[in-house]
């Protein structure tokens, strides 16, 4: 793998094991990149990920090297260890920052500062200010920065932009979407991090369909209102496990989003999500419909599988992230999870390539104005959603405006 790009993800949580480091062997396999790399507060969940049987198959031969080592005590936590790493590797590297949503703000400064590329788990931050910066920091010193919003490269989805934007569905004017997680994400690491004082289900899932319907229509949200419902988890913390919220667009179109981690474990699909939109050219209606949750497919196995949430009969979903044997050693991944994180390699590699700052920045601008990745520059307005939701959910769902111009966001005042 010498002269290719090395990568370094840090976190080596459930995202990462099913969906970012499979693309980046993929990735690794196909000569694209060099050396992998993962982080971790500590050895536990490294060893898991070494040790996942289906990744083995899927890779044979392929390996990462782990931060810490895997014969580390894994009572020792060493939380400061990714920077070293970060700062080993040669300027211009690759950094996946796959850590907890409240903290992605550090490892992404940790990241620039040590003049790496950036794939970053989505939502890229919590707040405007914090977007805006890593954006500027970003274009400085020309790296490129994009936020994986795997749902933009769902085939179903760039069908419905380019109609969406050549006026085939008309205007945009009320919706509402679903996305409910497993019951058993409670038991996860989400139940030390996604906690009232930290997020919510809204902030962790409703920027899928939030950012999607950016995406598909061009509109920028101009109002949130969140309704939380306060659940313990396991160990006792509590969090805002159940969520509504509503956000109004700038053309008055209202979308409804309902998150949770209450899908039921024996539930036959991973999780629960959906969206439907109506919309009208002012003389008939329009509509898009998606049970994103229920391909076509149905299975009916032997037993239930040994992950959590495997069930005997299932609807699993071949669109997100599958692993296909089309011969030859091992499997290839497939689907929409994988292509979005290969397309923003792919960017990141054409972006290296370019030898002056000047025509890196003027990549990153056409990035940001074709606006098929999300960039920091150009999805912003899902960290005032964020913001919006957040200063709403702690105050009983009052509704919180969204301006522009200055960005901000305020309660909305009624006259």
């Amino acid at each position: 793998m010498s002269g290719k790009v090395p990568v370094c993800i840090v976190g080596g949580g459930m995202i990462t094991q099913v969906q970012i480091l499979p693309s980046f062997y993929q990735l690794q396999r196909l000569g694209r990149i060099g050396n992998l790399h993962v982080c971790a507060l500590n050895s536990a969940p490294l060893r898991a990920l070494a040790g996942d049987s289906l990744l083995k198959k899927a890779f044979p031969g392929q390996s990462f090297i782990a931060h810490p080592d895997l014969e580390t005590d894994p009572a020792h936590p060493q939380p400061d260890l990714y920077r070293q790493v970060l700062s080993s590797l040669p300027h211009g590297s690759i950094a996946v920052v796959a850590v907890p949503d409240s903290l992605h703000y550090p490892v992404l400064l940790d990241a620039l500062a040590a003049g790496h590329h950036i794939v970053c788990v989505k939502p890229l931050v919590l707040k405007y200010a914090q977007a805006e910066e890593i954006g500027e920091k970003a274009y400085a010193q020309g790296l490129l920065v994009g936020v994986e919003y795997h749902k933009r490269f769902d085939d179903i989805n760039l069908i419905e932009r380019r109609l969406w934007r050549e006026g085939r569905f008309g205007e945009f004017r009320l919706g509402h979407a679903d996305l409910h997680e497993c019951w058993y994400y409670r038991h996860s690491n989400f139940q030390n991090w996604c906690t009232v004082e930290n997020s919510d289900t809204f902030a962790y899932i409703a920027c899928h369909y939030i950012d999607l319907v950016h995406f598909l229509t061009g509109l920028k949200p101009i109002s949130v209102s969140v309704v939380g419902i306060r659940d313990r988890y396991p160990n006792g913390r509590e969090g805002f496990l159940w969520t509504d919220g509503r956000i109004i667009w700038e053309n008055g179109a209202v979308l409804n989003v309902q998150n949770s981690l209450s899908y039921p474990d024996e539930g036959p699909g991973g999780n629960y999500q959906g969206m439907r939109l109506f919309g009208s050219n002012g003389k008939v209606g329009t509509m898009v419909a998606h049970n994103d949750q229920f391909r076509g497919v149905e299975h009916a196995y032997t037993e239930k599988g040994d992950s959590p949430g495997d069930t005997v009969y299932a609807q699993p979903n071949p669109a997100y992230f599958q692993y296909l044997d089309v011969g030859g050693p091992g499997l290839v991944p497939a689907g929409y999870g994988y292509r979005s994180i290969a397309y923003i390699v792919e960017k990141i590699l054409e972006c290296r390539c370019l030898p002056s700052l000047a025509e890196r920045q003027a990549f990153l601008r056409r990035m940001d104005e074709e606006g098929i990745m999300a960039t920091p520059r150009n999805s912003a307005y899902n960290e005032l959603v964020l913001e919006a939701g957040r200063l709403s959910i702690l105050n009983g769902g009052r509704e919180v405006e969204i301006s522009y111009d200055p960005p901000g966001i305020a309660f909305k005042q009624w006259r």
